[in-house]
């Protein structure tokens, strides 16, 4: 196997981004050891449990499954983007408020899928939730929980945009 290095350049959270790493190696390591973003986990290393989930040129991947050859000149969206000037973005609150973090392994990745839900679906109900999150595994809530901190992250944002 060949350790030739090559230049990539993408967007990381608004971020301009320029790593040279082997053309295989994963989008997940490259985020966690080469940009030091450690929000985002690696649960299975397989993209089975959706705990590396990141947002890619608007669509939600497993990042563990993601050579970083293919990020080339892509926009990444990680955990760590969902807050802005130190704020907690609402659903990062509201996991707090509901008790949707236990353990910690699965929220990064359920945070960046319900984000991507609620950029789709702004009032989602269970079942869209349900739907949503479909790709991330929690050993530790039972999922109610969560489905909570999104119906409440949601219903905060509706009334954030109401008072407006």
């Amino acid at each position: 196997m060949s350790s030739r290095q090559f230049a990539i350049q993408f967007t990381v959270n608004g971020q301009s981004a320029r790593v040279e790493a082997p053309p295989l190696k994963r989008l997940l390591d490259v985020l966690r050891e080469d940009l030091g973003l450690t929000g985002t986990k690696e649960g299975c290393g397989e993209g089975e449990c959706g705990s590396c989930s990141v947002r890619m040129n608007g669509a939600l991947v497993n990042s563990c499954l993601v050579p970083i050859l293919q990020v080339e000149g892509s926009v990444v969206e990680t955990v760590e983007g969902l807050t802005v000037d130190g704020e907690l973005h609402p659903l990062q609150q509201a996991f707090i408020e509901c008790g949707g973090a236990q353990c910690g392994i699965c929220t990064p990745g359920m945070l960046v899928a319900a984000s991507h839900l609620l950029s789709h679906t702004p009032y989602p109900t269970v079942d869209e939730i349900r739907e949503g999150l479909a790709g991330n595994l929690c050993r530790c809530t039972g999922f109610i929980k969560i489905f909570e901190s999104v119906i409440s992250a949601a219903a905060k944002k509706g009334s954030q945009a109401h008072a407006r």
